[in-house]
């Protein structure tokens, strides 16, 4: 039996925990044996000297048997089980597209998905903008549902890794969250409790990311690669620009709207379309799907020139209770914002810089978001339009369109966007959509 107060005591100071002392204190952080300033006080130690990829492999694999976790043998699916996650941002609805072109593709992706967090956001809250749209199924309606149609997206149930949930309410008030240890095996804990063989793992980085510096988050990439790579899950990743939002809307039924345009070939935003094809080419390579990247971007052409992908997605709406004719009717099934209008330039110039945290802040703050656990978001509202870093603005023309639930709401998140946006005499560099990508 060990002392959690010893084990804390050996991390502060900076040795290395054994894969039996981590067990020790994830158990005593599920259970509660642990207080919680035993729990903060660990986070600070992990926080301060980092754990080896050897300690964080334990940690993952210990919160991720602290709940259940998924196993597919007894469906025999005839493809590989696989996801993608990302580290969040603005614009990103990469999960919503990618996951039916790799159904379709053959790939079966049982995706559990996050609400929004902080100014980023989250796809569970946007699929609820669907009417009807059922986020917590039941695990065996979850797995049918996978083995039927290839794809399920649903929120996280209780019994996925508590032992994180704990651990991460305590960061979350600790000033611990960005540990790229604790990051690290937050994520992965509840990825691999899914049952995957392939995962793929999406960095942002920029002023709309979770780490805004590259030389941290290339670090997240290497270390959450070898972490799910050594508990046997393939794993690769890719660092993607966030220094504007990636597809030109920000909002929840915005952004589902998006997706299906994407999905049936009416817009395929550049910026959205370079991050969907790099992640989904990676995911069919590896989890041999496709014996290489161009066999992968025909395959993935395919099934959205011809429908299939979007098919996918009508399907996995309609079994999990939303509407059945949802790519149909398309956007009569999504109420509009009774406020919309043009956020319009005051001088002429390039734009040079968005502040995305910024903007981010300015849809919670419309309603799009949440600044307490339990408020409830206005779907309607967000911005769309979105004039891209490097275009030339001249006077009076409009930046952005802002959906607003009232005149007043409209007015301030006006106010907040124009501080976010750098509009300048002479043009910059326009930085990558992907900066790198990290293989296991």
């Amino acid at each position: 039996m060990y002392l959690p107060q010893e084990l804390i005591r050996r991390k502060r100071d900076g040795y290395a925990l054994s894969d039996e002392e981590i067990a020790f204190l994830v158990s005593g952080i599920s259970s509660g044996r642990l207080v919680d300033s035993q729990v903060a006080a660990l986070a600070m130690a992990i926080y301060f000297n980092d754990m080896s990829v050897q300690e964080c492999s334990a940690l993952t694999l210990a919160m991720r048997d602290s709940g259940e976790h998924l196993s597919w043998q007894e469906f025999s699916l005839p493809g590989p089980v696989v996801d993608k996650h990302s580290t969040g941002g603005l614009g990103d609805m990469v999960s919503l597209v990618l996951a039916p072109i790799i159904a379709a593709c053959g790939g079966f992706v049982p995706m559990v998905s996050g609400r929004g967090l902080g100014h980023t956001g989250g796809t569970i809250d946007k699929l609820e903008s669907i009417a009807g749209y059922n986020v917590t199924p039941s695990q065996s309606q979850f797995q049918h549902l996978v083995k039927e149609i290839g794809l399920a997206i649903v929120a996280p149930s209780s019994d996925i890794a508590p032992a994180d949930k704990r651990l991460y309410a305590i960061r979350d008030i600790s000033a611990t969250v960005d540990s790229l240890a604790l990051v690290c095996s937050s994520i992965l804990s509840k990825k691999l409790s899914e049952g995957l063989s392939s995962l793929v793992m999406d960095i942002k980085v920029g002023s709309g990311a979770l780490m805004p510096n590259r030389d941290l988050c290339e670090q997240l990439a290497h270390r959450m690669v070898s972490v799910a790579s050594e508990a046997g899950c393939t794993t690769s990743a890719i660092l993607t620009d966030m220094n504007q939002p990636l597809a030109p809307c920000c909002g929840n039924s915005l952004e589902v709207m998006e997706a299906m345009d994407y999905l049936t070939g009416h817009t395929q935003h550049s910026r959205l379309h370079q991050v969907v094809m790099a992640l989904a080419q990676m995911l069919l390579v590896d989890s041999k799907l496709c014996d290489n990247a161009e066999q992968a971007r025909v395959k993935i052409l395919q099934v959205l020139e011809s429908g299939e992908a979007a098919e996918r997605f009508n399907r996995m709406v309609a079994a999990l209770g939303g509407p059945r004719d949802l790519l149909e009717q398309g956007k009569s099934h999504f109420p509009k914002a009774p406020v919309i209008a043009p956020l319009l330039a005051e001088h002429a110039g390039y734009l040079n810089h968005l502040d995305c945290r910024e903007i981010g802040m300015s849809v919670v703050a419309l309603g799009g978001g949440r600044i307490h656990s339990d408020q409830t978001i206005d779907h309607r509202v967000g911005l769309s339009r979105w004039r891209q870093i490097g275009e030339y603005i001249h006077v009076d023309e409009p930046l952005v369109m802002i959906h607003a639930s009232d005149q007043s709401g409209w007015q301030k998140a006006a106010r907040r966007l124009r501080r976010a946006i750098s509009i300048d005499a002479d043009p910059i560099a326009v930085p990558p959509v992907v900066y790198q990508q990290i293989v296991s």
